[in-house]
């Protein structure tokens, strides 16, 4: 490989898989998106993007972030019918060293280096604690959480699988949502709710509570009539928005993360204006006897399009034992 850059970086999910090269001063090169539905693995992945850009300079090292929990260097994917091992792509692409991370945890490293621009603020106007815990949380094909340790030398990533936890409803309504979801699928997760099929759940819940026959197909097409003007379907993003603050000011209590609690994921960057109307802040802060604690967390929205290679090309720095 040329000497310009420093390895290869990855970020696969349930939908997508993004590629691209880290170049010696850190900077993303070469970025191609994939649908991972046209591969039937990541091996095969990697070679297209390795045939496109690198030719026969073949990276020595890498760092892939994967949807769901890497074990031991190996990883099932949670929405994918792949398994990938660092041993078997050391194996199948003569890499030095590679590492697997998962998503969430990627896209948490990226935090502390991501630039206002790329950032939207959900709700007041706050600093969060420096050395303080952050936590990146958000749907998409399923519901991904990770969060980032800090210190004033060194960040650590750390992967859970949070998005797994029992669901719990706040009122009146969302036990019934739950009842019906309980119906559906026995244990409700997190994950039940917030992610694409959780939203399109959410909307047949509450069309079946107020005795409607469901007109939209899918999750895309409540988004699309929310957006058009539709009254039930804005009434489902809003309350899928005040349900995802609420897991939000959860996971800030359990985390302690003071530092900041961010929303990426597929779907709500498609959401903006109903995430910043109030209803997740508000669930946010809603804490009890922790409210005060909460609301000095400030919370973000993510629009960086590679947040995950970002904080991937932080670990490969931490791969080669140099900090960029």
């Amino acid at each position: 490989m040329g000497a310009n850059y420093a390895g290869l970086v990855g970020d696969v999910g349930g939908t997508n898989a993004r590629f691209a090269l880290v170049d010696g001063e850190g900077h993303l090169r070469n970025t191609k998106t994939y649908i991972c539905a046209n591969y039937s693995g990541l091996d095969q992945i990697i070679a297209d993007y390795l045939e496109e850009t690198a030719g026969k300079r073949r990276p020595a090292k890498a760092v892939v972030a994967v949807a769901g929990p890497v074990v031991d260097g190996e990883i099932e994917f949670t929405n994918l019918d792949w398994q990938v091992s660092e041993t078997d792509l050391i194996a199948s692409f003569g890499f030095d060293a590679i590492k697997l991370i998962n998503d969430f945890a990627a896209q948490a490293m990226a935090t502390p280096v991501l630039a206002p621009a790329d950032l939207r603020q959900i709700g007041p106007d706050l600093r969060g604690a420096s050395t303080c815990p952050i936590v990146v949380m958000g749907p998409g094909t399923g519901f991904g959480v990770g969060a980032v340790a800090r210190s004033q030398h060194v960040d650590i990533a750390v992967a859970t699988e949070a998005g797994h936890a029992g669901f719990a409803p706040h009122d009146a309504v969302e036990v019934e949502v739950w009842k019906r979801l309980q119906g559906l699928y026995g244990r409700v997760s997190v994950e039940r709710v917030l992610s694409g099929q959780g939203l399109y759940d959410l909307y047949l819940a509450l069309e079946d509570m107020a005795g409607r026959i469901p007109r939209l197909a899918d999750e895309r097409a409540v988004v699309e009539a929310a957006a058009g003007g539709d009254e039930t379907a804005a009434e489902v993003l809003d309350r899928f928005c005040a349900i995802l603050g609420g897991v939000a000011g959860d996971l800030a209590l359990t985390y302690g993360a003071r530092g900041g609690v961010y929303v990426g994921g597929g779907i709500a960057p498609r959401m903006v204006e109903r995430l910043m109307s109030g209803g997740f802040r508000d669930r946010f802060e809603a804490k009890g006897r922790l409210t005060d604690y909460v609301r000095e967390i400030p919370t973000y929205l993510i629009t960086h399009p590679f947040a995950a290679l970002v904080g991937c090309s932080r670990e490969l720095t931490q791969l080669e034992g140099v900090r960029l």
